[in-house]
């Protein structure tokens, strides 16, 4: 049995919980990669296998032959795993795929089962906080036999490599992108000021989860820097895009500190009138720790200045505060004198038109192309396991 060397025409393996029965930045950026396969080589082809989502969901890639989809949702969660188990174990055996690419660290340990006794290279794909934290002694042995390890940000490898003893070398970059044809430049829209009475104000904006278990996201940070930044420019509202059990606290936080009438809940947005309400902002504000942060480069590519947490992966897309203002993501203080600066629009990082440059160039899709493209082609060294099975 030897080790499976990669043709000119490969043939790979994806395997994810789901991509189409929920929507989430996970599932975003997911889609993002799949869409960066097809256009690295027009000759590689996949399996997809995923384990939540049924064959009745709404599947943009359904039509390209290249992506062959395998549905295992079962009519339980055991039921669903034996499915993705056994479909996935024959395939791999039949195809022998250049490389399996494992969508989460919780389908890590199934696939290492799996690949490890052909020979099979796996890479396991990370996020963000799913593996900042020590994982369970099965993930984590997944994680440190797999040929490679791709995160999202140089923040989230360094707390993945120290939480989980894994060797910094074999992690790689994979960063979230940004589509600089939905997210663009243009006008205020006169619906949008109305309905949230936002007409000449100047506007400050976040869009975030808003639930308890993720106050992180720094929208209290926020409305505490508001009586400062409402001192010197008492034209200002926050609008704060979003839903989540969380908002009557942060809308009780507002009315304590008497700022209520410059907070605006906005609620669910629809992701198609999403490009409108960034075009509303004068500032993207958003103090908090971020895998990454693709709302960033959302905001910078409608040529919107940002402010981010500074010890998170943002400072991959704000590129160490070159592109935008990293701020200590609990002090409110450091966000008000931030947005003050933001306001006064003297600084570069305020050049709307150079900051949509410089996202785009970095983190458009055509960049996500060329990082994927790189992944899929580079020969790691063999693990030591797999040159004893290439001489047998």
């Amino acid at each position: 049995m030897g080790v499976f060397a990669p043709s000119k025409a490969s043939r790979y393996c994806f395997v994810f919980l789901e991509i189409f029965s929920q929507e989430g930045g996970i599932q975003s950026y997911v889609k993002d990669v799949l869409t960066a396969f097809l256009g690295a080589d027009e000759q590689h082809q996949a399996d997809v296998f995923l384990l939540r989502d049924g064959a009745d969901c709404e599947n943009p890639f359904e039509g390209d032959r290249r992506l062959k989809f395998h549905y295992c949702k079962g009519k339980s969660v055991a039921m669903g795993r034996a499915n993705l188990a056994a479909r996935l174990g024959a395939n791999l055996m039949r195809h022998r795929p250049a490389r399996i690419i494992c969508g989460h660290v919780n389908l890590a340990p199934l696939v290492q089962v799996l690949a490890q006794p052909l020979g099979l290279p796996y890479v396991v794909m990370t996020y963000g906080k799913e593996v900042w934290q020590e994982v369970p002694a099965g993930q984590k042995k997944a994680l440190q036999a797999a040929r490679r390890v791709w995160t999202i940000s140089r923040y989230s490898r360094d707390r993945l490599c120290a939480a989980n003893d894994i060797d910094a070398a074999k992690v790689k970059m994979l960063p979230c992108v940004v589509d600089g044809e939905q997210f663009t430049p243009g006008e205020k829209s006169e619906r949008w000021l109305e309905e949230y009475g936002l007409t000449d104000a100047t506007v400050l904006m976040t869009v975030a989860r808003l639930w308890s278990g993720d106050i992180y996201k720094g929208v209290d940070v926020t409305i505490r820097a508001l009586p400062q930044i409402l001192a010197k420019h008492p034209e200002v509202k926050y609008l704060v895009i979003g839903r989540g059990d969380d908002q009557p606290r942060l809308a009780q936080l507002a009315k304590d500190l008497g700022v209520a009438d410059s907070v605006v809940f906005a609620g669910f947005v629809a992701t198609e009138d999403l490009v409108d309400h960034y075009r509303l902002a004068d500032a993207y504000v958003m103090p908090s720790q971020e895998g990454f942060g693709i709302v960033y480069l959302e905001a910078m590519a409608c040529e919107k200045p940002v402010l981010a947490g500074d010890a998170d992966g943002s400072a991959d897309p704000l590129q160490d505060g070159r592109l935008g203002w990293p701020v200590p993501h609990r002090d409110s203080d450091a966000v008000a004198v931030a947005i003050l600066e933001m306001l006064a629009g003297e600084d570069r990082r305020c050049d709307g038109s150079w900051l949509r440059e410089e996202a785009l160039s970095l983190f458009g899709k055509a960049a996500l192309q060329r990082h994927l493209a790189g992944l899929l082609t580079e020969e790691p060294t063999p693990e030591p396991s797999e040159l004893r099975l290439a001489r047998s």
